[in-house]
């Protein structure tokens, strides 16, 4: 397989969030959806709007997610309203909540822990392509979180979350946490996960973005985030959700910033790249890349 491209700019600003999407020269086609992380509430490191603004209105998107799987701000519908409305995202485009309604299940095309079922919000159905547009940053159970994080648990309604995380034992939220003790199983679900949204789409509909700033180890989902203690890299662009991800997994690793040490720490505990990993084995996408620079 050739190498895939990963575009980058050191510039992190609303112009070169758009600059460096046409650079993927991929046209997103007809009703769009914008997946990112509204934040839990208490957190401050999700995408600003304002960042996101211009390049979400040019694809005339929708910014779309999903309830979460723990009893935090966002585990409801109304709850998790009322994060995206005071967190301004309702300011710049529309919005919607894919799991509000209802869920449905789409095929994950391999055999696994899954067992040939992602559960995703049913509002997935009104969407013909989708922009991965993800914050690159640490994790608690993933080890870090981008676009592959984004697309597997981001996508997953609140029970398909509690399924990928107990690796396919359970879809109840509240029993979920007493099956999270195979770290592995869990990554690879996740890279299941990722293989059935992109046959979902197909790879032809589908592109993907990585803000690396506020490189918390903790993610957006958390309500008291420990504070970065990386300078922010850059964005990160490509049409490989893989590449993209293993690329981001690099920069971080071979920095010169001193202040990598602790989520280098947490990726290598959580074997973090073993998700990267499992999705190249399962056809999503290639580890190997090329980093074409903007700047």
């Amino acid at each position: 397989m050739e190498k895939a491209k990963v575009y980058f700019t050191k510039e992190i600003t609303s112009e070169s969030l758009i600059k460096i999407y046409e650079a993927l020269n991929r046209e997103l086609k007809g009703k769009v959806a914008v997946k990112i992380s509204t934040g839990e509430p208490g957190g401050h490191h999700y995408l600003n709007p304002e960042l996101i603004k211009g390049l979400v209105q040019k694809l005339n998107g929708t910014i779309v997610e999903c309830n979460t799987a723990y009893r935090g701000k966002r585990f409801d519908s109304e709850s998790h309203w009322n994060a995206i409305k005071d967190h301004g995202f309702l300011d710049i485009a529309p919005c919607d909540l894919l799991d509000e309604e209802s869920e449905m299940e789409i095929e994950v095309p391999t055999e696994g822990h899954l067992q040939g079922k992602n559960i995703v919000g049913e509002h997935l159905k009104n969407y013909d392509s989708m922009l991965m547009l993800s914050h690159f940053k640490g994790h608690a159970m993933g080890g870090f979180g981008g676009a592959l994080k984004n697309m597997s648990i981001g996508v997953a309604s609140r029970n398909g979350k509690a399924w990928i995380h107990s690796v396919g034992i359970t879809k109840d939220p509240d029993e979920m946490w007493g099956h999270t003790d195979d770290q592995d199983g869990f990554l690879e679900s996740m890279a299941e996960a990722d293989l059935a949204v992109v046959h979902y789409f197909g790879k032809e509909n589908m592109a993907y973005i990585n803000v690396v700033n506020n490189i918390s180890i903790d993610c957006d989902c958390d309500s008291n985030p420990h504070a970065p203690e990386m300078s922010d890299i850059g964005i990160y662009a490509s049409l490989d959700p893989v590449a993209i991800d293993q690329c981001c997994y690099d920069a971080i690793i071979n920095s010169e910033d001193q202040g990598k040490t602790s989520l280098v720490n947490r990726m290598e505990e959580k074997h973090a790249i073993h998700t990267v990993e499992t999705a190249e084995r399962l056809g999503v996408g290639t580890r190997e890349y090329e980093v074409i620079s903007l700047d």
